[in-house]
């Protein structure tokens, strides 16, 4: 999808059924800015007001989304292009928060290690030194739970027992016992505990 593409399309709609940027904003219960942004190429449209928006122009959702009119030949080809982009573009999400994970859980092993290392041979034994572990360790765990958010959010986990890929909440995450991204988690569909595997493409 290409969002400045999108929001010509939406202000040129917009101008044809003679509404300002106030008045659709108006009509959508938001923000001229909102609009604005838009038209501008910024941001996209939530989806809870994509249909409204799509009906008070006299679109359908998959015009708004291809940024022009599309002709009755044309649409089932535009749909599946559109679908190849949006898995693209997930894909590509995917990706990104793939490697913060790996980033966010490298940069906080390695300042663990290096503050550990530090008060070992330069903070002198007593009060001073336990405090600094302490520290290191309760500046550690946030950075652990974020990852985890992150490895919950990508993907799913296969069961092992009959194959199928589910996404378990982020509290049955952190409660199951895991082996680097294997975990054991009770699957959604044949309700066994098994190790389960992480798998990026759902």
């Amino acid at each position: 999808m290409d969002q400045w593409k999108t929001g010509r399309f939406i202000a040129e709609r917009r101008k044809e059924k003679n509404l300002t940027q106030m008045q659709l904003a108006e009509k959508l219960g938001i923000t001229d800015k909102a609009i604005s942004k838009w038209e501008r190429g910024i941001s996209m449209p939530d989806t809870s007001i994509m249909l409204e928006l799509c009906d008070i122009l006299g679109i359908s959702v998959n015009e708004l989304l291809s940024g022009e009119k599309i002709s009755m030949e044309n649409n089932n080809q535009k749909n599946e292009q559109l679908l190849l982009d949006m898995a693209k573009e997930a894909e590509q999400k995917n990706r990104i928060i793939w490697t913060s994970m790996w980033v966010i859980m490298v940069v906080s092993i390695i300042a663990l290690l290096g503050g550990m290392f530090i008060a070992s041979f330069f903070i002198p034994e007593g009060p001073w030194q336990l405090v600094t572990v302490l520290g290191l360790c309760i500046l550690f765990f946030p950075a652990c739970f974020y990852a985890l958010k992150l490895e919950v959010s990508v993907g799913a986990y296969k069961c092992k027992n009959c194959g199928h890929e589910f996404v378990p909440t982020y509290s049955q995450a952190l409660n199951a016992m895991h082996m680097g991204f294997t975990r054991h988690l009770k699957c959604s569909n044949c309700g066994k505990r098994t190790w389960c595997k992480k798998v990026i493409k759902k």
